[in-house]
């Protein structure tokens, strides 16, 4: 699952004509694992705010919406709050758009009656591995909390979660499509394994899809996913995926012309870091930042360290953050609430929810080709 907000080419189906019929929107800002085989190019985060700015033109528009995928960059039920939101936006203006969300699972026990109550009729499940083994050769890290597991931990964890989510949607009225993605060498021969026990745990459906070659994995022959996609067949329903071409992407955040710029009056670059190396700490539990900005040769570098205001004055400290951040352009954090999102982006600072290396984010801020620099978790 990819993190955020730096998409390096746009995506296949941005662009398309309105009479396309399936829109994605990208509003979950949280990611709660990363693969070890992610590709390093970032998908955009959308602020909901924005999301339903977008759904209500399209609604004015000649765009006929016939589903919705609330899907990425971060898994939406770690921001439960903006998937809800996102949901009910798009039942308003498109009542009778089907909506469904695709997760890991984790937190869809409590999640799902809520899901129901605000219009979600699926749950698409990323399930590619149901044993520990698979599971740690598959992902670098799980978070379901504010801590990263033990991945030994984690994958029971995860499955666990996965298997309580499929009761809960089942009970709230959600269909529940299960969805993997193969990788020869790892899950390939796994898929009747896997297709056997999401069957068992009540799915309705089974998608099975490539890993893309870009990842630096060898991407399933022909044969070998047809072969896959017989397996399942042989257990429950088959599911297709989407064509990109029948899907419309928000444009506005399709390329790095989406993000923000620096200006003379603001030149620089803020973020949040625990170890100083990655964009890897929660906006509200910093107590530093770290400024970056353009040198004399205008490569941007570290420039300074700042203290971040005390926890505890609600609203006001971030009216102090932005008062302290006034010559920059944009603030770069693991996670952030929306208040001090909101609060900072009236103040002119844009909060960017993003994981990786700093260097190689804040290159790419600048306009710098170092785009494949942001740590790839895998």
């Amino acid at each position: 699952m990819a993190v955020i907000p730096f998409p390096v080419t746009p995506p296949a189906c941005c662009g398309k004509p309105a009479h396309a019929t399936r829109i994605v929107l990208p509003v979950a800002p949280t990611v709660i694992a990363r693969t070890q085989h992610a590709s390093d190019r970032k998908a955009a985060a959308m602020p909901v705010g924005e999301a339903m700015a977008w759904i209500g033109n399209l609604q004015k528009g000649s765009t006929t919406v016939k589903s919705a995928d609330i899907n990425g960059p971060g898994d939406p039920l770690a921001a439960i709050d903006l998937t809800l939101h996102t949901a009910m936006a798009v039942r308003q203006s498109f009542p009778d758009a089907a909506i469904s969300v695709t997760t890991l699972g984790i937190h869809g026990e409590t999640a799902a009656p809520m899901l129901a109550e605000a219009g979600v009729g699926r749950l698409v499940l990323e399930v590619n591995g149901i044993d520990p083994e698979t599971i740690g050769r598959l992902y670098a890290w799980i978070r379901p909390g504010k801590r990263t597991l033990p991945i030994t931990q984690a994958a029971a964890l995860l499955v666990e979660e996965q298997q309580l989510s499929v009761a809960a949607c089942r009970k709230a009225g959600i269909e529940v499509t299960a969805k993997t993605t193969l990788y020869p060498g790892i899950n390939l021969d796994k898929v009747g394994e896997i297709a056997g026990t999401v069957a068992g745990w009540g799915v309705n459906a089974m998608i099975v899809v490539p890993c893309q070659t870009s990842t630096g994995n060898q991407s399933p022959t022909d044969e070998q996913l047809a072969a896959a996609r017989n397996t399942v067949a042989a257990v429950l329903a088959l599911g297709e995926d989407t064509p990109a071409e029948e899907c419309i992407l928000p444009p506005e955040k399709s390329g790095v012309a989406g993000l923000p710029k620096p200006t003379p009056e603001r030149p620089n670059v803020a973020v949040v870091s625990g170890s100083g190396m990655e964009v890897d700490l929660h906006l509200g539990h910093a107590i530093k930042v770290l400024i970056y900005g353009p040198r004399a040769d205008g490569l941007a570098c570290l420039l300074e360290t700042r203290p971040a205001p005390e926890p505890g004055a609600g609203s006001e400290r971030w009216l102090q953050l932005a008062d302290t951040l006034q010559d920059c352009f944009a603030l770069l954090a693991a996670s952030a609430g929306n208040n001090p999102r909101q609060i900072l982006g009236e103040k002119g600072i844009t909060v960017l929810v993003t994981e990786g290396d700093i260097e190689g984010l804040v290159d790419v801020l600048y306009g710098g080709g170092r785009k494949g620099k942001g740590k790839k978790r895998g």
